[in-house]
């Protein structure tokens, strides 16, 4: 069965750094679209950014130009580098799987998610 690994959360201050990592396992080359969601408590699971099997990347706008996503096809693993964080990033982080980077918002699997806690 094939399963997204997540890894990297953590407790930070406030404008320090975290690299989350999403391990696709065992490989499945169908799923060229993958991304990173979020979800704080009391709040809706929210779109953080995708990308495709060939680079092309989405960023909501509240993260835009301090987390980058970037993806190694070899090792079937996505990255997001956060850096700058802010409390108003903390949250549970869940990788996701999709068909496409244009069906990302509806993907096809999620990972279990990786508490990302950044403090004052």
């Amino acid at each position: 069965q094939v399963q997204l690994v997540e890894s990297g959360g953590g407790l930070v201050q406030g404008g320090g750094s975290l690299r989350l990592s999403c391990t696709v396992s065992p490989p499945f080359f169908r799923w060229t679209g993958m991304g990173w969601f979020r979800q704080a408590p009391g709040k809706e699971r929210e779109f953080v950014s995708a990308i495709s099997s060939s680079g092309s990347s989405e960023y909501a706008d509240s993260v835009k130009g301090r987390f980058t996503i970037s993806r190694d096809n070899a090792k079937n693993t996505v990255y997001l580098q956060m850096n700058s964080l802010k409390p108003g990033d903390t949250a549970v982080y869940y990788c996701a799987a999709g068909e496409s980077l244009q069906r990302i918002r509806t993907p096809n699997l999620w990972g279990q998610g990786t508490q990302v806690t950044v403090s004052q």
